[in-house]
């Protein structure tokens, strides 16, 4: 039963993650953490933690990483083919249509209009992650005693360093761990 729940799960994934793995965050913590309660959010924001540090895109991670947490190998092919079923299905069908209508002024309206939607899951998914990370939680109704400070100011000098001198997002992902491992193991910070 577990196995099709997550073979639904991801086959809704790849569905409707338009734009991309990020958009795909929000789909994946809706299905396994919210609607089927398979994990909990402090394990999910672990997965895609470790989901986006491993090369690969991210959705295809994270569904191996969701599979194989919950399944063992049988979940890691279930999940992974899951989520690759409908985009690969999808794109065939769009590129057979897209290269033969490409010049058509309402497929360019039609894809420029997908663009909003587009840009508000991966919001949506960087501001999860961001209150998971600032708060233990999923949304803020807290205090400024309820903030991790240590997170903030490695996300804000990460930020700031990204914006400012365009750092490479590899340097900027080992820095910020190893900023987080100095300071939690050194000093002390809670």
């Amino acid at each position: 039963m577990l196995i099709i729940k997550l073979f639904f799960a991801f086959i809704q994934v790849g569905l409707f993650s338009v734009g991309g793995g990020y958009a795909a965050i929000p789909l994946i913590q809706e299905q396994i953490v919210n609607l089927f309660g398979l994990m909990t959010l402090e394990e999910f924001s672990d997965l895609i933690t470790v989901a986006e540090m491993t090369p690969g895109p991210i959705s295809i991670n994270s569904a191996t990483f969701v599979g194989m947490r919950l399944a063992g190998i049988p979940g890691v092919l279930i999940c992974s083919v899951g989520c690759i079923i409908p985009s690969f299905c999808i794109c065939l069908t769009l590129a057979h249509y897209y290269y033969k209508y490409r010049n058509v002024s309402g497929v360019q309206v039609v894809l420029g209009s997908l663009r909003p939607a587009v840009v508000a899951l991966i919001g949506s998914a960087g501001s999860s992650i961001l209150m998971l990370a600032l708060y233990q939680r999923e949304s803020i109704g807290g205090m400024w005693r309820d903030i991790r400070f240590v997170e903030l100011g490695i996300f804000l000098a990460a930020l700031f360093i990204l914006r400012k001198y365009k750092a490479n997002a590899v340097s900027i992902i080992f820095g910020s761990g190893v900023a987080g491992t100095l300071l939690y193991a050194f000093m002390g910070a809670v």
